[in-house]
C-alpha cells in the first residue's frame, strides 16, 4: 500500500498501513531511546567543573615573534618532533587585546590555537599588565581621570629612570576592565579543548617612580586576588595561574588565597640558589621565599614554575651562582617544586632543552617526567 508523506508524519491510505506505520514508530522511538540512553547516563554524570588536565612541558615563545611565520614554522617543527612539549605559552600586554572599550581583538590567539590544535598541542595565555621597556600596557580609552590614567612608571632600581610600567590596580575601574577581559576570553575559550591555560603575570610591582600609599598597595594585591576569583568563574574548565615571586611578606596570605581559588602557582623565575626565593624564614624574618610554597600546597593546586633566559645563564639573580645545566634546571622544578608543568623560554639555549625533552625519562611518560596527579582543588580532570 502507499503511503504519502507530510511534514515528517506519515500518514496511512489504509487502516493496514496506518498499522504498519504505528509499529514502525514505535520501533524507532524504541531504537532511539536505546542509543540516547548511555549518552544521558554520561550527561548526567558528567562534571560541569571538571578542568583540562595536560600537565608536561610547554615552550615559551618570543612574543615580538608570535605573528611571525618562520619563526613559528620551526617551533612547530620541534613542537612536532618532541612529545614531551605539550605546547606553548604566548604572551599578550592588555592593550593588544583591548583595542577600544569592549572592543576586543583575539584575531591572534585564534591563529595560534587552531594552527596548535591541528598538531595535537595546547595553549596557554598571559596577559601582562606590567612592562619591562617602558611600553604602555593599558588601553588607551584609560589614559583618563576615571582611570587615573591607568598605569604607573616603574624602575627596578629606584633611581627614578623609567624602565617599565604597572597597571593600578587599586583603581576599582581598572580592576573592572580586566575583569570584563577576561571574562570575554572565558566566553571565547573555556570550553575549546586545546586552550589550556590562562594567567597573569608576576605579584612584584617593581620600584614606582612616585612612591605608593600603604592604602594602594594593600588593595593592589586584593583586587588581584580579587580578578583571580572572577578568573575562575570565567574559566571554570580551564587552569588558571597566578605569577607570584614577591613581595614576601604578602606570600602567605596571598598564597593561600589561591589556593582557596583554586589558581595555578606560577613563578616567573627559576633560580635554583636565589636567596629571596628559597628563603625559609626565621624567628626574626618569618616570611618565606615562594618556593616553599611549592611542597606546602603541592597536590592541592597545580605546580608550574617558568624558567626565563636569565635561568639558563646563573642560579642567582645577581649572577654570583653558577651556570646551571638544563638537566639541573629540570631536577630542581620537578624534585623541588613538584611541577605539574614547566614553561621553558625558548631562547638560544632551546636545543639543549629539547635534548633533555627527548630522553627517555621525558619522552616515554605521559607528563614528561613530572607530577601527572590530578589536583585536589579540581573536582576532577579531564585528560
Amino acid at each position: 500500500m502507499k503511503i504519502s508523506i507530510h511534514a515528517g508524519l506519515a500518514t496511512p491510505s489504509t487502516n493496514k498501513s496506518n498499522n504498519h506505520a504505528h509499529i514502525l514508530q514505535v520501533l524507532l522511538l524504541f531504537l532511539m531511546g536505546m542509543i540516547l540512553m548511555p549518552l544521558n547516563a554520561v550527561a548526567a554524570t558528567m562534571d560541569p567543573t571538571a578542568v583540562k588536565w595536560h600537565p608536561g612541558h610547554y615552550y615559551i615563545i618570543r612574543g615580538a615573534k608570535k605573528n611571525n611565520a618562520d619563526y613559528l614554522s620551526e617551533v612547530y617543527s620541534e613542537l612536532n618532533a618532541t612529545p614531551a612539549l605539550k605546547g606553548m605559552m604566548i604572551r599578550y600586554f592588555w592593550n593588544d587585546l583591548e583595542k577600544a572599550k569592549g572592543v576586543y581583538d583575539f584575531s591572534s590567539i585564534d591563529k595560534r590555537l587552531a594552527e596548535l590544535s591541528a598538531r595535537g598541542k595546547r595553549l596557554v595565555i598571559q596577559v601582562q599588565t606590567k612592562s619591562f621597556n617602558g611600553r604602555q600596557v593599558v588601553p588607551n580609552y584609560m589614559k583618563t581621570v576615571e582611570y587615573e590614567g591607568g598605569e604607573f612608571n616603574i624602575s627596578d632600581y629606584g633611581n627614578n629612570v623609567v624602565t617599565g610600567r604597572n597597571i593600578k590596580l587599586w583603581n576599582s575601574q581598572v580592576q573592572n576592565r580586566l575583569t570584563a577581559l577576561f571574562k570575554a576570553m572565558g566566553k571565547r575559550y573555556n570550553s575549546h579543548p586545546y586552550f589550556q591555560g590562562i594567567g597573569m603575570i608576576e605579584t612584584a610591582m617593581g620600584v614606582p617612580i612616585k612612591p605608593l600609599t600603604n592604602a594602594q598597595i594593600a588593595e593592589f594585591y586584593n583586587n588581584k586576588i580579587n580578578v583571580q576569583k572572577q578568573m575562575r568563574l570565567s574559566f571554570p574548565n580551564t587552569m588558571t595561574i597566578q605569577e607570584t615571586n614577591y613581595p614576601r611578606p604578602i606570600l602567605a596570605s596571598f598564597v593561600g588565597k589561591l589556593r582557596n581559588i583554586g589558581t595555578a602557582l606560577s613563578s616567573p623565575d627559576l633560580f635554583i640558589e636565589e636567596k629571596g626565593l628559597n628563603f625559609q624564614g626565621t624567628k626574626y624574618d618569618p616570611h618565606k621565599g615562594v618556593y616553599n610554597y611549592y611542597e606546602d600546597f603541592s597536590g592541592l593546586i597545580p605546580m608550574v614554575p617558568t624558567v626565563m633566559p636569565d635561568n639558563y645563564k646563573n642560579t642567582r639573580g645577581d649572577g654570583k651562582g653558577y651556570v646551571p645545566t638544563v638537566s639541573q634546571i629540570l631536577v630542581f622544578a620537578r624534585d623541588k617544586l613538584n611541577a605539574n608543568y614547566i614553561f621553558w623560554t625558548r631562547e638560544k639555549h632551546y636545543k639543549q632543552v629539547l635534548e633533555v625533552l627527548n630522553w627517555k625519562e621525558q619522552r616515554n611518560t605521559r607528563a614528561g617526567g613530572l607530577n601527572a596527579a590530578c589536583p585536589r582543588a579540581y573536582s576532577s580532570c579531564v585528560n
